[in-house]
């Protein structure tokens, strides 16, 4: 078996162990690592790789694993299908972006695959709270279950209409929990982000009567659910000609681009500028899956939500991110597609396109702050 390993990879294969999560950035070589984890680790055990949809249906795993020469059973699914391997006993789990949080269906999956077998989690941002970590907590056996964590270490309002953690106790227990199991991979870039960061035009008339006047300029209606509320602030801040133009002379410096959105009205306009333009286009996003362009120039335009990990891109060293994620999580993911070890490209350029409406500045500052924006917490301090 002859398998390269860099010497942070070979550092924490020697540190990792079973139940703990291997902490590296988006294209850090996390699957090589635990894949040579494995091979050291348990090579007589079964081994089953749980990981996004894009990731199974690429057979990038499959491709990973090729050099290792593994004698047993190798079997990749999504998290979508994790409850099918509740019953397996004896194996060896490698779960792929993280996606233990809460106490749905997939985490009681988790918490019961856990406990028949050896298992590692991979992740380049494991948690955002405390309360992400309550599985892996539970699962490593420092607590019995989530009541327990919250009776020992949270205290909630006793004012919200729903359950909200107002602190944290003995938040050091903590710590020495998530160190515990947490095993960084650093990794030696050749790569340099350029992060550039653009304000466009909003029309101020417009935001004020979505926001002041609770009124839909769009459909000339009222507004009577926040989700709606939100949606027409966005896109009132997102849907400008400014942006469409800096998409149109960012094509006259960069002939292969990576564009994430977030809104169909966003993915309708971005293709007329292809069209007009005479560039190919791809897509991934809910409804269509397209590969990423061959040809010299393209576009390839990627909803966040879908699209945001389980790939990479090595053709390209651009990419725009025509309106902001809510999540920091995603945004990280998405900046990782082009961010590989294997890039021929030591500048790597993102172009962060936004405004100077409320909404968009709110949203660059949770970003910033490395949280993820809430609706609700921002229409609670608006109200103050």
């Amino acid at each position: 078996m002859n398998i390269e390993l860099n010497a942070h990879q070979i550092d924490a294969v020697r540190k990792m162990k079973n139940g703990c999560i291997l902490v590296g950035d988006v294209g850090s070589g996390k699957s090589r690592t635990s894949l040579a984890y494995y091979v050291k680790d348990c090579p007589d055990r079964d081994l089953y790789i749980i990981t996004t949809a894009k990731k199974r249906d690429s057979k990038e795993w499959e491709d990973e694993a090729l050099p290792f020469k593994i004698k047993r059973k190798v079997v990749v699914d999504s998290w979508n299908n994790i409850k099918k391997y509740k019953d397996v006993y004896g194996a060896f789990f490698i779960f792929d972006e993280q996606r233990v949080v809460g106490s749905g269906a997939w985490v009681k999956a988790f918490l019961n695959i856990a406990r028949k077998n050896r298992w590692i989690l991979l992740s380049a941002t494991p948690g955002d709270k405390w309360e992400d970590y309550i599985p892996v907590f539970v699962a490593n056996g420092f607590y019995k279950n989530k009541t327990e964590f919250n009776r020992v270490h949270c205290v909630f309002s006793r004012f919200a209409k729903y359950p909200k953690i107002e602190k944290y106790l003995d938040e050091s227990m903590l710590l020495k929990h998530k160190a515990d199991i947490s095993i960084p991979l650093p990794v030696d870039r050749h790569t340099h982000p350029q992060h550039l960061y653009l304000r466009f035009n909003y029309d101020k008339v417009l935001y004020k009567t979505v926001w002041k006047d609770r009124w839909d300029p769009y459909d000339d209606e009222p507004i009577e659910e926040t989700g709606k509320l939100f949606y027409l602030l966005r896109k009132v801040a997102n849907d400008n000609d400014s942006r469409y133009d800096f998409v149109r002379r960012a094509a006259e410096s960069h002939t292969r681009i990576i564009i994430f959105y977030n809104f169909s009205y966003e993915l309708h306009r971005l293709r007329e500028v292809a069209q007009e333009l005479g560039i190919e286009y791809g897509e991934w996003n809910g409804e269509v899956h397209s590969e990423v362009p061959s040809s010299e120039r393209w576009f390839y335009l990627v909803q966040y939500s879908a699209g945001c990990e389980g790939w990479n891109c090595i053709t390209t060293n651009c990419m725009i991110f025509f309106s902001q994620s809510y999540s920091y999580r995603m945004t990280k993911q998405a900046e990782g597609r082009i961010d590989r070890m294997n890039t021929p490209f030591d500048e790597l350029y993102y172009y962060h396109l936004s405004s100077a409406a409320p909404i968009d500045l709110a949203i660059a500052r949770a970003l910033k702050q490395k949280r993820s924006f809430n609706e609700n917490t921002y229409l609670k301090v608006k109200r103050r």
